[in-house]
Order: C-alpha cells, then structure tokens, then sequence
C-alpha cells in the first residue's frame, strides 16, 4: 500500500504540477479504480489538492516537508548569512545538500537583473554537473563518489564533465582549493561559485553557491565572498575552528571537448 501512495505522489513533477486521474494512474502505473481509492484518501489528508478537474500536490505535504532537518532548520540558519551575499553580490544565492546521486536546492535568492537559473527550492540536479553538487560530492564518502564516477553521468552542454577521470581530477581540485568554479556546466551563460557548510562535526553538510553571467565575470573575485559566508554558516551551524584547506584562489573548470563516445544520453 505504502509503495502505491509513493508512485501516486511521484506521479508529479515540476514539469508536470498539475495532472488529471487519468494521468496519475498511467504515470503511477496503478489501475484507474485503485488510483481514485489513494488520491481521494490523500485529498482528504491535504496531501493533494484538487482544482479544475486536476490535482496537485497540497500544503500538508509542505508542512510534513519543512521539518526536515536539513530543509528547514538549515534554511534558518543559513538565511541570513544568504540574504548578505545577495546584497554584496545581487547574482543567485543558492544553498542545497546531498540526496543520493542529486544536488537538491533547500533555498534560492534571485534578483531581477540576475542570470537566468533553470534550478528551484526542491529542486534537483545530478551532482557532477553543478558547483554545488561538485563540493557536495568531493566531500562526499568513496562509496558515493564511486558511485557517480560509474555513470551514466548526463550531459547538459559542452562543457559538463562527462569523463570520469577528469571528474576524479576535479574532484581532487575542489577538495585542495576549497571552492569550485564552473562555467558553462549546466547552461553556458551561467557561472557558478560554491563552496561547503560544515555541521558542528566538522562534516560538509550542505553547500552553498553564487551564479553569476558567464561572459564578462571574473569568478575568482566572488570566491572570498562566498567562502566568508560559508564559513559564517558553518559557524552558526556550530562547526569546529579548523585551519582552511586552500589558500588559492580557486580554479575554474572548463573541460576541454571530450569525444562523442564519451556523452551520456540526456
């Protein structure tokens, strides 16, 4: 039953917010009168809501859902710290944590005049294409990491890694520089900067990230910003006093053209 309700709620997505009976029952993969029985039991719970002759996901989900440790506590504490690198910068701020093989964003400021992000709150993106996902997976355990390394690893332009040895490399790189930079990864006219939150164990609990114009940017001039307020996160989050493992001024990734072989369907 439990994996039933699961598929039903799975059945939406942000591409697909809205979705009739019919069309949660073939992209729940349930039968039409055993999806009418959950829906209408979820409907009445507040898990979905009901409009027009759809359905979509309902507040009590987001109640349940902001009590997630990572999601909300996180949130609070990284807020402030978030809204003074907006100020500095007015580019996207973004913090996100790690969910299997996934970067998902727990919280996104954006201006009006900023560079365009295709990321969201609850959003998520596969970890080896994204600034934030790259410092989430270095620091991540060898298992995890191996994991990703064995693919697929998708591709979004012609800059997103895609080989797992220069993946291991850049790796390495985010964990001796302490920031990572990367341009063009997910879309060519962004660039992102992000470096890691630690928790009061000294774990990298969380990263954070500033997404700026790709064209015309000098990413090493955002690094000390956004090193400063991670680590004003992380302090607030009660991490211990440790010595900073890089002293550089980060290094900007910029794969070179990979053969065709290489690519990862989309």
């Amino acid at each position: 039953m439990t994996e039933r309700v699961l598929s039903v709620l799975a059945a939406f997505s942000a591409e697909r917010p809205e979705l009739t009976l019919t069309e949660i029952s073939r992209r729940a993969g349930l039968p039409l009168t055993t999806t009418h029985r959950i829906v209408g039991e979820l409907a009445a719970w507040g898990a979905l809501e009901r409009q027009a002759g759809c359905y979509r996901i309902g507040l009590r989900l987001w109640e349940v859902g902001s009590l997630a440790p990572r999601g909300l506590g996180l949130r609070e504490t990284a807020m402030p710290f978030l809204e003074d690198l907006y100020e500095v910068t007015r580019q996207n701020v973004q913090l996100a944590v790690l969910d299997g093989t996934d970067a998902v964003y727990v919280e996104r400021i954006s201006g009006r005049g900023a560079v365009n992000v295709i990321t969201r709150v609850g959003g998520r993106l596969p970890l080896h294409a994204t600034g934030v996902g790259l410092v989430l997976l270095a620091h991540a355990g060898a298992d995890l990491q191996e994991q990703v390394l064995a693919g697929p690893l998708r591709r979004y332009t012609a800059k997103t890694i895609c080989v797992p040895a220069q993946l291991r490399r850049v790796l390495a790189d985010v964990r001796r520089e302490g920031v990572a930079i990367t341009d063009g990864m997910i879309e060519l006219i962004a660039l992102s900067i992000a470096a890691p939150v630690r928790d009061a164990r000294g774990d990298v609990t969380a990263a954070l990230s500033v997404v700026v114009p790709s064209e015309g940017t000098d990413a090493r001039a955002y690094v000390p910003a956004v090193r400063a307020a991670a680590r004003a996160i992380s302090r607030a989050l009660g991490a211990p006093d440790r010595p900073r493992s890089a002293v550089g001024g980060g290094i900007i990734i910029q794969p070179p053209p990979v053969q065709e072989s290489h690519d990862a369907a989309l």
